[in-house]
């Protein structure tokens, strides 16, 4: 019988003027890599294609092929010419520079996909953490945080999670406030909006719990009694999980109709083309990305 063919995930490089390019390269050549996967590389990686990009520093150049990379990628994901994308970090600097009006991958992603129901999800073997909102100021949360958008969330993470082998997860809600408000003490946002968003959660099926103190949620998950935690904020959500896998967890879109992986890093301007950056995060990326693939293939398969 013919081996079924390794599938196709195409890697983009982020912004030319960072790590992207040389961690996109490390990686496509990496035998874990190539075990689970052929990649097809977006975006300028050749020296001689990296030469018309300043290094380490805010380009408008920079940020246009960065787009143009993530873009083509994104429409062959789309017709089906490759099954996944794990995307190199781009600068949301050099992107606002370009005239993009998307804060990062997320929100191009959903533009580009036709899709407004998407989250981003921080997955690593040990703890999984979805956030509720994403790239804006802390002091905008409360008002962006309503009971619709983190019930939509939760609903969006319970039904992500089968693919990733959680058949029917468990979720824990972390509080927004000290000690998830204390009964009002320390703030209504808990009892007022998080509670009820989960109770609604529970109405429809889902087992979720909480709100619960952050400070000792995602203890209790990377522990085991959940499957992942839904978090109120950007770094409510994202501290922990790279405290205990910075380097090996996996940014991960939920809700796009194709599949896409990221790192947990940024562009690291500091070190761009030096050689000494790390390939570890982006190789997990598209490890994941191949195995989501085999997941959607198998169901497509059964149908």
């Amino acid at each position: 019988m013919e081996a079924t063919p390794l599938p196709l995930i195409g890697l983009t490089v982020g912004d030319p003027s960072g790590i992207g390019p040389e961690i996109t390269g490390k990686a496509a050549h990496h035998p874990r890599v190539l075990e689970v996967c052929r990649p097809v590389i977006y975006g300028p990686q050749a020296d001689d294609d990296l030469a018309r990009f300043p290094a380490g520093r805010v380009s408008v150049e920079s940020g246009r092929a960065a787009y143009e990379a993530i873009a083509s990628a994104t429409a062959d994901a789309l017709a089906g010419t490759i099954q996944a994308i794990a995307t190199a970090p781009i600068n949301k600097e050099a992107f606002a520079a370009a005239g993009y009006p998307w804060p990062g991958h997320t929100d191009l992603l959903a533009h580009l996909c036709g899709v407004s129901a998407v989250a981003m999800m921080f997955w690593s073997e040990t703890l999984r953490v979805v956030l509720a909102t994403v790239h804006i100021p802390l002091a905008e949360v409360p008002a962006a945080l309503t009971r619709e958008k983190l019930l939509g969330v939760i609903r969006l993470t319970a039904a992500s999670l089968p693919a990733f082998g959680f058949a029917q997860p468990k979720l824990g809600v972390a509080g927004l406030n000290p000690h998830a408000g204390e009964n009002g003490l320390l703030g209504s946002e808990d009892a007022r909006v998080i509670a009820p968003a989960v109770a609604d959660a529970r109405e429809a099926g889902i087992d979720a719990r909480g709100p619960f103190p952050a400070d000792t949620l995602f203890v209790r998950a990377a522990r085991g009694e959940f499957d992942a935690v839904v978090a109120c904020y950007h770094d409510q959500g994202l501290i922990p999980v790279k405290l205990i896998a910075f380097g090996r967890s996996v940014n991960v879109t939920l809700g796009l109709p194709i599949i896409r992986t990221s790192v947990d890093h940024g562009t690291a301007f500091d070190i761009a083309r030096q050689g000494i950056a790390d390939e570890g995060s982006f190789v997990e990326a598209i490890v994941l990305a191949a195995r989501l693939a085999r997941v959607r293939s198998a169901e497509k398969s059964e149908i």
